[in-house]
Order: structure tokens, then C-alpha cells, then sequence
């Protein structure tokens, strides 16, 4: 397995990396940190960016006239504009990057469950929406992986966030060589992670890199990508992720016993009943690659997506990976 490509990775400054919320305080992420020897990331804080300084007043979303407007009751102040003009200039300006990971439910950051108010006074939420930065992401990026910190504590958010980030980065360096082998090459390693997250999007793909009308390089790269995006928008089956386990078992028919067959059988089966995680079945898999010198399964991104060092099996208790 190749070395894996740092991801480019826009996350909110206060998750660890300055006292930049509007209490002054910052708010260490367990997962952040470990991603940092991984990832290069391109820290940001909006509020600080347009001018409310350190510490501040608290921003609100409120909905007026109709309009989603951002604003800071203690000093009647309305920053959308502001907050509008910063989103459009980083975002235009940051060039390639393949993921974000901003702070949950923050006016300005928050992807979902940010509280939405029909006024500066007190009074209850009328909603829960996104922040105005969270939802210029979105609405710019929204064929990449974007999470907030609160959301990645469950363990299938966290699993299709690193697996859809390390392959798009992944693609990215292919990219910029713009060389057929390299496409083709792509296909090939990452042929069981695809099979496992859209087959109809990965046999769309196989045909683009076969390239039997002879299309100009550039082109073969940019339809490519737009299926790869389709292909790892949403987090795979349980069946689709067993599917994909029984093709790579028949790289080795013929070579191994009843017993071991029955044996990995009944482990499927427990991790189909949810009685065993899918790891348990990938290193009996990969096992039988190393004991038979199967380099081609070795090489599939499948058994190894993201750094081991990632692979965290703590969850917020949320629910599996259908």
C-alpha cells in the first residue's frame, strides 16, 4: 500500500487551534488532534475574520422579513453582510481542498442544529438550520465531506468522512499528472471500495477509464471525478460491504479448506446480525492475501482506506453502518 496523500482540510480555529470563540475559550476535539500528523489543515474562524474580535458579544441567527439575517443583539449590530463578503472571498480563494470540519451548531459554522430566533430579544428557537459560512460550504462544496465535530463522535459518520476524504485526496494528486495510467490505476486499487459504496457508479467508471472513444485525457479525468463524487455520497449497505467481502473470499476458492471457508462464513454472519465488526472479516481477508501473495487484493484500498492510526472504534451510540 501506497504512502497516503495529506488531505487539505478547512476546519473552525477554535477546535483546538486558538481561543477564538466569543468567550475567549477554545474547545480541544479529541479527533482534530489526531488528525494533525494526517491532514494539513486550514484553519478558520469567520467571526474573528469579519471584525467581532476576541472575546465578543454573541452573534444569532434570526429569521426578519422572511430573510435569514445574522446578528448581535447586545450591540443591535447586523453582520450579515459582512459575514456574506468573508464567505466569498475565503471560499473562492482557498483553491483545491477536500474536506471540512467545523463547529457544531455555531451561527456562523454550524452545519445543522443551529438555532434559528425570530428576534434579537430572549425568546425560544423558531427552527434549527445552519450557520451562514456552514451553509456557504455547503452550497459551494457540497460533493465533498463536510462534518462538524459533535457528528464525527459516531463511528459510521466518522468511517464514510476519512474513507471519502483519503480517497478524494487520493484523486486530487492523480489529477494533477493527468496521466491515463494513473486513472486506471486508481480504478484498480480502489475497484472493492466502490463495488461497496454505489456498483452502478463504479461500472459508470470503469467504462470512463477504458476510454474506448478515445476522449482527451483532461476529459477522461473531469467525468471521472463528477462519478467518483456520485459513487461516495452516501455511506454503503451492511449487504453491500458482505457482498464485497464474499468476491474478495473467491480470490481464494480454491486454495483454502472447508473448515476455513465455514469459519468466515459464520463471521459474516455475525457481522451481519451485528454481532461483530466488519474488521474482524477485513484481517481474516487480509491474512489470506499476505499467507498466498494475492498483491492485487492486498493493494485494495478497502482493507486500508485511511491511516490505521485513525481507526477509532468508540461511537456516540447512534446506530450501525447500513
Amino acid at each position: 500500500m501506497k504512502e497516503f496523500v495529506k488531505p487539505r482540510v478547512v476546519v473552525s480555529k477554535c477546535l483546538g487551534f486558538a481561543h477564538c470563540r466569543w468567550n475567549g475559550l477554545t474547545i480541544p476535539d479529541d479527533f482534530v488532534e489526531r488528525l494533525k500528523s494526517y491532514v494539513k489543515f486550514i484553519p478558520i474562524c469567520p467571526e474573528v475574520e469579519i471584525g467581532l474580535g476576541i472575546p465578543r458579544d454573541p452573534i444569532r441567527v434570526i429569521m426578519h422579513n422572511k430573510e435569514i439575517r445574522l446578528m448581535q443583539p447586545a450591540t443591535k449590530s447586523d453582520v450579515t453582510d459582512r459575514m456574506i463578503e468573508f464567505c466569498n472571498n475565503f471560499l473562492s480563494s482557498i483553491g483545491g481542498v477536500d474536506g471540512f470540519i467545523l463547529k457544531s451548531r455555531s451561527p456562523s459554522c454550524g452545519i445543522k442544529e443551529v438555532k434559528v430566533y425570530p428576534s434579537m430579544e430572549k425568546s425560544a428557537a423558531l427552527k434549527k438550520g445552519s450557520g451562514y459560512f456552514g451553509t456557504a460550504v455547503m452550497d459551494r462544496f457540497a460533493h465533498l465531506p463536510i462534518e462538524d465535530e459533535g457528528r464525527l463522535r459516531n463511528f459510521i459518520i466518522r468511517e464514510h468522512f476519512l474513507k471519502r476524504l483519503f480517497t478524494l485526496a487520493r484523486f486530487d494528486a492523480i489529477r494533477k499528472t493527468e496521466k491515463m495510467k494513473d486513472i486506471v490505476q486508481f480504478q484498480a486499487e480502489n475497484k472493492f471500495l466502490l463495488m461497496a459504496y454505489n456498483q452502478k457508479e463504479f461500472r459508470i467508471m470503469g467504462r470512463i477509464v477504458a476510454n474506448h472513444d478515445k476522449k482527451p485525457v483532461a476529459q477522461v479525468y473531469e467525468e471521472y471525478e463528477n462519478h467518483l463524487f456520485n459513487a461516495l455520497a452516501k455511506t454503503p449497505r451492511y449487504t453491500s460491504y458482505i457482498n464485497v467481502l464474499m468476491h474478495a473470499m473467491g480470490h481464494f476458492s480454491d486454495k483454502l479448506s472447508k473448515q476455513e471457508k465455514t469459519f468466515f462464513l459464520s463471521l459474516m454472519e455475525k457481522y451481519r446480525s451485528g454481532k461483530a465488526p466488519l474488521s474482524t472479516d477485513i484481517d481474516v481477508l487480509m491474512s489470506w492475501g499476505v499467507r498466498f501473495g494475492e498483491k492485487y487484493l492486498l493493494d485494495q484500498t478497502f482493507f486500508r482506506p485511511y491511516p490505521e492510526e485513525l481507526l477509532d472504534i468508540s461511537d456516540s451510540g447512534k446506530g450501525r453502518d447500513y
